[in-house]
């Protein structure tokens, strides 16, 4: 059975919602490939889902609170583009910032590849000029 774009933006949505926001790692054993590579965990680091676990702990350990919120979805082939929001309260440090303990929303936009109903690429691009300003105050 061939995967359609739509099922890949559905797994998109489930990855921000059930993954980011909710803390639920186990799932990335469902919805991301073993060899699935995320761009956001530093060259040298734990690849596969173990970069996706490192990227995530990270980010839930330095942002209390944290919701990634989906606002749009382009799909097409094997990519979707994600445009969302992340919420949160700072609570370590983030873009070269240390810990303001203050509340921050951003906008990012994320480039997923899949293969077979999984993601094997993630890359983001987050508003982190936009981010700074609201931690430096």
């Amino acid at each position: 059975m061939s995967t359609t774009a739509q099922t890949n933006k559905d797994v998109a949505r489930r990855f921000y919602h059930e993954v980011i926001t909710e803390g639920q790692l186990h799932l990335l054993d469902e919805i991301v490939a073993d060899d699935g590579t995320d761009s956001a965990v530093p060259a040298g680091s734990v690849k596969g889902r173990g970069g996706f676990i490192e990227h995530i702990t990270w980010l839930r350990a330095n942002v209390e609170n944290v919701t990634a919120t989906v606002v749009d979805t382009v799909a097409e082939d094997d990519r979707v583009v994600v445009y969302w929001t992340i919420e949160g309260t700072q609570r370590g440090e983030l873009f070269g910032v240390p810990d303001t303990g203050r509340h921050f929303t951003g906008f990012s936009i994320s480039t997923i590849r899949f293969r077979d109903g999984r993601i094997v690429e993630y890359s983001v691009l987050p508003d982190r000029a936009g981010i700074i300003a609201q931690l430096a105050g």
